[in-house]
């Protein structure tokens, strides 16, 4: 088997959300051999920074916390859909021929992961793809982008899916996979009571 990696590296200088300094890492070195035996480091972070999950409570003061979500949503086979060719949103007419199945996950791979940097016009999905994907009711969506939404004051994007029990991961880097069938493992850290968490995030492909 095949083992993909499509978690961003976290790191001091990473590509974040509108590139707002408060959301990069602040990575440091607490104790450091030869003075102190050991390396010990400590690290400061925003939940929503690099590959993520986010939680319903995200955008709900009611909705579940990333540790109510089941692996079993995460575990899982999965689809990437090549939607290179969009610019902007993702809308229901660019969703509509790729025949998309009740309970699949799928992978939104976009022009987003051709750059490791924000870029403001970066490509998101519109609220009529969210309103699709919800009628199909698939498992959970992910995107290549920090984020499955651009400027939608009240949060469409979200709610359209999580009130249909959709799971949203953001951040995923799907540059050099294929558009295919995958067996994924997306494992968030378990924080209680939270909005979001880091992923990391693995495709499985089984050599036949």
């Amino acid at each position: 088997m095949i083992i993909y990696d499509i978690s961003m590296t976290i790191e001091k200088g990473m590509g974040v959300y509108k590139n707002k300094e408060e959301k990069r890492p602040v990575i440091r070195f607490e104790r450091k051999i030869p003075n102190d035996s050991i390396n010990e480091s400590s690290m400061y972070m925003n939940l929503h920074t690099g590959t993520h999950i986010d939680a319903p409570y995200h955008v709900d003061d009611m909705g579940d916390t990333i540790d109510d979500i089941s692996l079993n949503k995460l575990i899982t086979r999965c689809r990437v859909l090549d939607l290179t060719n969009i610019v902007g949103g993702i809308t229901k007419e660019d969703l509509m021929g790729k025949n998309i199945r009740t309970g699949e996950f799928l992978l939104l791979k976009t022009k987003n992961s051709f750059t490791e940097e924000f870029e403001a016009d970066f490509v998101y999905v519109e609220k009529s793809g969210a309103e699709y994907l919800a009628e199909k009711e698939i498992t959970g969506v992910a995107i290549d982008s920090f984020g499955i939404e651009r400027t939608q004051p009240d949060h469409e994007t979200h709610k359209t899916l999580f009130n249909k029990g959709i799971i949203i991961i953001e951040g995923v880097r799907l540059k050099g996979i294929a558009e295919s069938e995958y067996f994924m493992c997306a494992l968030p850290l378990k924080i209680k009571g939270v909005d979001g968490a880091p992923a990391r995030i693995v495709l499985i492909k089984e050599l036949i």
